[in-house]
């Protein structure tokens, strides 16, 4: 499925691009790997010193962990495409990156405990039943702006080096948390006071993602 997405990003970016551009254009087309994900990209160099890129990237990774005082099984489901302008120095494989990302990227969380579990500010615990499984999921802004830097290396005639260092600013998270369990079925007040709470402080906790780090190697290739 995802390989499928980067085939069709490849194809759609490589229509609009080559309308224009001719065999003997700067015209790329390469794989890349990074905190974002796997992902594909094309670029069209129309002069020296300028070049644009568009690319999807993806990757859902699985880890388990303490969120706001509850374990949860965490998947971090990365789905973005973008478009860049890249400005590069003279003699140098330096550039300047600034973009746009279309931001799919959402953390999804679903608690593990089967026991008591403390939910939000309240200091006595529920039962399992009482709560069941309380799932959260964070979203961000649909655009998000995209500020970085990086270095192009030409490895052989047609085969390129990349890399690259940014920041994605997603902005705040936008949370939503559900409970399964027998409370949260009845729409207990006292019990949904306390999912708020719960909210609230994995809003806190989640918050640091709004700021992104980017740093990824590619490989691209030159028809």
């Amino acid at each position: 499925m995802r390989f499928s997405r980067i085939k069709a990003v490849l194809l759609l970016s490589a229509l609009a691009i080559t309308g224009s551009a001719s065999a003997n254009d700067n015209f790329w087309v390469g794989v890349k790997a990074g905190t974002l994900g796997y992902g594909a990209e094309v670029t069209w160099r129309p002069i020296r010193w300028l070049d644009v890129r568009a690319g999807g990237n993806f990757l859902d990774y699985d880890d388990s962990g303490s969120q706001a005082g509850i374990n949860y099984d965490a998947t971090l489901a990365l789905n973005t495409y973008y478009l860049t302008g890249n400005f590069r120095f003279p003699l140098s494989p330096f550039r300047m990156t600034v973009g746009a990302f279309a931001n799919n990227n959402e953390l999804q969380l679903a608690s593990l405990d089967a026991g008591s579990i403390l939910v939000g500010d309240n200091p006595t615990p529920y039962t399992a039943a009482d709560v069941g499984t309380i799932r959260s999921v964070a979203s961000f802004e649909s655009v998000a702006p995209y500020l970085g830097a990086g270095f192009d290396f030409r490895v052989l005639d047609r085969l390129g080096l990349s890399l690259d260092f940014g920041v994605l600013w997603q902005g705040n998270p936008t949370i939503t948390i559900t409970s399964d369990g027998l409370l949260g079925a009845a729409d207990n007040a006292g019990f949904l006071a306390d999912l708020e709470d719960e909210r609230q402080q994995l809003f806190d906790e989640i918050s640091d993602l709004r700021a992104y780090p980017v740093v990824s190697i590619g490989l691209s290739f030159n028809f």
